[in-house]
């Protein structure tokens, strides 16, 4: 959408009347609203741009509506739209903006952002049917993660605030968003700017300034993805009071932690040199990476992890089986390991041929083998943090976005064997990762082997296939220190600003539990336990973090060549197991749920609903709309039946059924439509809409439906 008269936040709806095609025939669609002739042209221009096996019409009728023929090719034709004009057509990119696909880990982290943790239907006394969970509002992701730190010398906000924008029009990633309507994509806009707010201490307490930034979450449908906000200093300056504090929060499914401290270090260069960071965009970039990551071939990466994918009685879960924690939220645990400490357990690893994170590895094979209660040789498996950015593609170091990945490590824990046998197999398994930063859980399982489906329940998220991290296991992150080149901190030092260390607070686990462990400015090793409280409550999180610290700092005592894993798990010998509880199967969904009765004789509007519909646009749509028509919802998961048992919902003659939502939610009624193979006739048309807030797209809804229902007598 080009106009500058384009109302922000504004939502297209599509709609699609189905009808049996003559061969080559085209493909009708009403675009209704917000477009003027400009605006629909660039969009018709754009389809022809992109997907030239298609021929494009476009007939403008007035402003707000077009209607649009899409004519297949002559070869064969098409029955269907692909997904990929779909989303071109519904959400069209912004002026100057670039769109990329979402791939692997971002896939997965996106999905989850979209997906809510128990979807339910009903809310009092109405249904709900946006289908986002706390992830609504268009995509407003709950998962955050924050960072702060206390600023250390004098603070000028205007130059604060004119560093991070001149970052903000340096680094695309600062400017990007995603789009999920028919497949993930992440959307680069030409400008944003950067969202920063300042607090006074008497306004608001810092554990409440954490709160409330957390529950915000943000709107993942509009740039950026990154927010600060600036606690003001204590009144009175002295020596007491305390300094201002900097809250940084972003988003794990666009950035990882290391991003995060390298837009950190742009941004020290901005203000140190008054406010502006010299140069243009970065290059390489995301859009760099996404090229590269197309190129690669995955030959070898099949055949590696046909062979390495975690077995299904692969021990993943650092607790025995318990009952519900009676908590909630995320927790946070850290403990210090001091730095001669740290230097012994370092020197230990070293003098047998591996780094102090395999001595991490090590330990916490432990803790999971343990918890599984029993004797012998047994494969455990968790989540190994990779950062992606040792890739064979010039400047990939300092791309700041998503580039991490965990992938799952899977060693035999054998009590009997040494010690170090089992460190050699942490080491040698993540040599072997390391050859494929850039796979995914989403791709492994892909390329996983499927063997023949036995009788019952599968074993994992694949038939015969464990669980990979991602998928209800553990991870554990070694974060490499990220320090400010020495003539920076200099500096900033010639300007009285110490550039202190950001420091971690209890944000997205990332699963149920994650352990992070990091080095600190002293050269002692930090450890952190990130737990989700639902499933490891403090009590038991609390046990196992002191566990692991007590086998890291007993492990350098272990000096002889035939030292047993066993004999270092006796230290735990009178320690309680820790519990977590059983993961909570999701609530059974309704195949059809009816929202409002209606009128006998009227049409049926039936809301299609998915994961990343727009949380509240459907309860808006029903509540102001105030014709006869009887509104019911289904979910659009391809179940059979699903169709046919809204269809019976509009018997009687002249009744007809509108199949329509918002987002995933309009391309799913689309596809049940295409599934049908009954629809024709009965099926009166298809409305679909992009993805805005749930105020925007619930009206968009309502232009589109308007324009099909029949008059009434």
């Amino acid at each position: 959408m080009s106009s500058q008269d384009v109302p922000q936040g504004a939502v297209l709806a599509v709609v699609h009347e189905p009808v049996a095609l003559s061969p080559g025939g085209p493909l009708v669609l009403e675009l209704r609203g917000p477009l003027g002739p400009a605006d629909a042209e660039t969009v018709a221009a754009r389809l022809a741009q992109r997907h030239r096996a298609f021929g494009v019409a476009l007939d403008s009728h007035r402003p707000g509506h077009h209607t649009l023929r899409l004519t297949p090719p002559a070869a064969g034709g098409v029955a269907a739209l692909p997904a990929d004009l779909l989303a071109d057509l519904l959400a069209p990119p912004p002026p100057g903006g670039e769109v990329l696909p979402v791939t692997g880990h971002q896939q997965t982290l996106l999905r989850a952002a979209l997906t809510p943790a128990g979807t339910s239907t009903s809310t009092g006394d109405s249904t709900s049917t946006g289908g986002s969970g706390s992830s609504g509002g268009g995509g407003v992701g709950g998962g955050v993660e924050q960072l702060y730190w206390d600023w250390s010398g004098p603070l000028d906000v205007a130059r604060f605030a004119a560093a991070w924008q001149s970052v903000v029009d340096r680094e695309c990633v600062l400017r990007a968003c995603f789009e999920w309507v028919a497949a993930p994509r992440l959307v680069l806009h030409a400008r944003a700017g950067a969202d920063i707010a300042v607090c006074s201490p008497a306004a608001v307490t810092w554990p409440q300034l954490l709160r409330r930034d957390r529950a915000r979450g943000f709107a993942l449908h509009r740039p950026g993805l990154l927010r600060l906000t600036l606690l003001e200093a204590e009144p009175g300056g002295g020596a007491g009071a305390a300094p201002p504090r900097v809250l940084l929060t972003y988003h794990p499914a666009l950035l990882d932690e290391r991003g995060v401290h390298l837009l950190l270090r742009e941004f020290y260069r901005a203000y140190a040199g008054g406010g502006v960071l010299p140069g243009g965009e970065r290059r390489p970039d995301l859009r760099d990476h996404a090229r590269w990551l197309a190129g690669q071939d995955t030959t070898a990466a099949r055949q590696f992890w046909a062979r390495a994918v975690p077995p299904p009685r692969a021990v993943t879960r650092p607790g025995r089986p318990g009952g519900a924690t009676g908590q909630s939220g995320p927790g946070v645990l850290h403990t210090r390991l001091r730095a001669p400490e740290t230097f012994r357990l370092r020197s230990w690893a070293a003098l047998r041929g591996a780094a102090e994170s395999s001595a991490l590895h090590l330990v916490w094979a432990l803790l999971l083998y343990r918890a599984a209660g029993v004797a012998g040789p047994l494969p455990v498996s968790f989540g190994v943090q990779l950062s992606g950015r040792d890739i064979a593609l010039p400047g990939a170091a300092g791309i700041p976005g998503l580039l991490d990945s965990p992938l799952p490590m899977t060693v035999t824990v054998d009590p009997a064997a040494p010690l170090a046998d089992l460190l050699h197999q942490v080491r040698d398994t993540l040599l072997d990762l390391a050859a494929y930063p850039w796979a995914s859980t989403e791709t492994i399982r892909a390329w996983a082997p499927r063997p023949p489906a036995a009788p019952g329940p599968a074993a994992g998220p694949v038939a015969g296939v464990g669980p990979v991290c991602g998928a209800g296991g553990t991870l554990v992150r070694f974060d490499g220190p990220l320090v400010l080149p020495k003539v920076l901190r200099s500096e900033l030092a010639a300007q009285g600003v110490h550039a202190d260390t950001p420091r971690s607070a209890a944000g997205a686990a990332g699963g149920p539990l994650t352990l992070a462990a990091r080095h600190d400015s002293a050269g002692g090793l930090v450890l952190g336990l990130f737990h989700d409280r639902a499933q490891l409550a403090d009590e038991d999180a609390a046990a196992l973090h002191s566990q692991c610290v007590r086998l890291l700092r007993a492990l350098p005592e272990f000096r002889q060549a035939q030292a047993s894993a066993g004999a270092l798990l006796e230290l735990l010998a009178r320690a309680a197991i820790p519990r977590m509880a059983r993961p909570v199967p999701p609530a059974p969904q309704h195949a059809l749920t009816v929202l409002r009765p209606g009128h006998p004789h009227a049409d049926v509007i039936c809301l299609v609903t998915a994961p990343g519909v727009p949380a509240g646009s459907y309860d808006l749509f029903v509540r102001g709309h105030r014709g006869p028509e009887k509104i019911v919802a289904v979910h659009g998961d391809g179940a059979p039946g699903v169709l046919p048992a809204a269809l019976e919902q509009a018997p009687g003659p002249g009744r007809r059924l509108v199949l329509c939502g918002c987002g995933p939610g309009g391309r799913a009624a689309y596809e049940l439509a295409q599934r049908t193979p009954h629809a024709p006739g009965m099926v009166a048309a298809v409305v679909m809409t992009g993805i805005g807030d749930a105020a925007a797209s619930a009206s968009a809804l309502a232009r589109g439906v308007r324009s099909v229902l029949t008059p009434p007598p």
